[in-house]
């Protein structure tokens, strides 16, 4: 019998690099390089200090607004709400339509300014203080101490064998992470369907496929970047990192070392003389890359995965304070002010150069443009659509008649009454918008005829002429009374 199985080709034979040790020619040695470094996890210690009392005061201030925020009542209703099915935005006192997208325009352009303004200022402010990565991390992080233990106790745990204790302790945290995980995502979802709606349905196990989804989503997000990632998050996925150096110039306030005081840096007892022993002030207790939640070492200078998170400070000062040293070895300062010996006044004199100048003055009209446009919105907006199945049509008594549809919104809670008219067109009348009442936040699309004499057609003849339409928010006995016009044309058949 014929084999007609198709030959396995050779397999590649893998690639090894000849190394030739010094002195021997014509001798080689193989050996495998690995293009990837397995990635070590970080045990991060616990600090106290001014800088950490700041972040946990960041942790609580944005926890609580974002999970008190879909709690709130305003006029009967979730005080924030992204209504999706209807289309309708809430918050507090403001509703917004689709058509009012402009203004997450605006919110986006704002925050990019902000950041470019606060990045030129002193640098990785956001990241350090106020990313949801960093924030959610500071308390996974401090789960996994209160149920794991201090750093020490953590990394012996993970090289021991698996016991009794160190099971219960690992199921105990992932446990408490998992809850919290999924409270993230179900208070996410809450700001787009009513949370106690949510509640309910969670209850009653009634939430819909896209509900369940974006709370497994979101929570596992939320346990995957906090839990497990972190500083991975920080140093690859996250453009920041990346694109920072471009805000950042010699002005710029960074978490900085002070290589003139430290070095030579080395181990020495409290009571000895570090200039007597030829030292500086760094005792290379290695407590700043310890602390570090990306891992790095400050004493380096300058790099891109330090998030500004000044833990390092903070533990730095604690050990000036034990040798007897002044604090500041580790500090807020400037590459100029390092390197040209100035102090906080000359340093922070430098903070109005003509680069923050310029950022700040275009926060501000950006910032000052979004907030009159909001105040100044009407609480009514109109579309005019053609009625496309009669462009013009002549009716009886040879009246020209054109159709329109006039989508009106009230975007107020309370009860308002509209009537449509026109203007800048001779002798027109108006059909079907004589007194229009919209209920709180309602749409609706409403027919309207405009007709006009034949003999103002045969004046304006064949053809289109422009038209504005009124709408008139009729007066009512605490509000003055608002108009809104929108351009359209009226068409005059041949």
């Amino acid at each position: 019998m014929t084999d007609t199985t198709t030959p396995t080709p050779p397999a590649a034979p893998k690639r090894v690099i000849p190394i030739q040790a010094e002195g021997q020619v014509g001798s080689a040695r193989e050996e495998m390089v690995s293009l990837y470094k397995k990635s070590e996890k970080i045990y991060a210690r616990e600090v106290q200090g001014w800088f950490t009392n700041w972040r946990w005061v960041m942790v609580w201030l944005t926890q609580i607004v974002f999970y008190g925020t879909p709690w709130l009542s305003w006029n009967d209703r979730q005080a924030v709400l992204f209504d999706l099915t209807t289309r309708r935005f809430y918050m507090f006192n403001l509703v917004l339509y689709p058509q009012d997208f402009i203004y997450l325009t605006a919110l986006l352009v704002i925050s990019a300014y902000g950041l470019f303004l606060f990045t030129t200022v002193a640098g990785r402010l956001w990241c350090g203080y106020a990313c949801p990565q960093s924030v959610y991390t500071e308390m996974f992080m401090w789960i996994e101490n209160k149920i794991e233990g201090a750093r020490a106790k953590r990394m012996k745990m993970d090289k021991s064998p698996w016991t009794v204790d160190k099971i219960g302790r690992k199921v105990a945290k992932h446990a408490v992470w998992i809850a919290l995980a999924l409270w993230t995502g179900y208070t996410f979802v809450g700001y787009f369907t009513p949370i106690r709606v949510l509640g309910e349905e969670v209850v009653t196990l009634g939430m819909g496929p896209w509900e369940i989804f974006w709370v497994l989503f979101y929570g596992f997000a939320t346990y995957g970047n906090a839990g497990f990632m972190r500083e991975q998050v920080c140093k690859y996925m996250c453009p920041y990192a990346r694109f920072q150096s471009a805000m950042f110039d010699r002005d710029t306030l960074i978490i900085s070392y002070d290589e003139k005081r430290g070095e030579p840096r080395g181990s020495r007892s409290r009571k000895a003389d570090a200039k007597a022993l030829g030292k500086g002030d760094c005792v290379d207790c290695t407590l700043c890359v310890q602390v570090c939640p990306t891992g790095i070492d400050i004493r380096k200078g300058l790099q891109y995965e330090c998030i500004g998170c000044a833990a390092c400070i903070d533990v730095c000062d604690e050990v000036m304070d034990k040798m007897g040293t002044p604090r500041g070895l580790i500090r807020y300062a400037t590459q100029n002010a390092m390197e040209k010996g100035w102090g906080r006044s000359e340093m922070w004199a430098r903070v109005k150069r003509p680069r923050v100048l310029v950022y700040s003055a275009i926060f501000m009209l950006v910032v000052g443009s979004f907030l009159v446009s909001l105040y100044s919105r009407p609480p009514f907006r109109v579309d005019i659509v053609r009625d496309r199945g009669a462009l013009a049509r002549v009716v009886e008594d040879g009246y020209v008649e054109n159709v329109y549809r006039v989508q009106l919104m009230n975007a107020s809670e309370q009860v308002q009454r509209y009537r449509v008219g026109v203007e800048s067109l001779s002798q027109a009348s108006v059909k079907g918008g004589e007194d229009i009442l919209l209920g709180p936040a309602e749409a609706r699309w409403v027919p309207v005829s405009v007709r006009i004499p034949p003999e103002v057609a045969a004046r304006m003849g064949a053809g289109a002429a422009q038209v504005t339409i009124l709408v008139e928010q009729l007066r009512q006995a605490d509000r003055a009374q608002v108009d809104v016009r929108e351009q359209t044309t009226f068409m005059v058949p041949r």
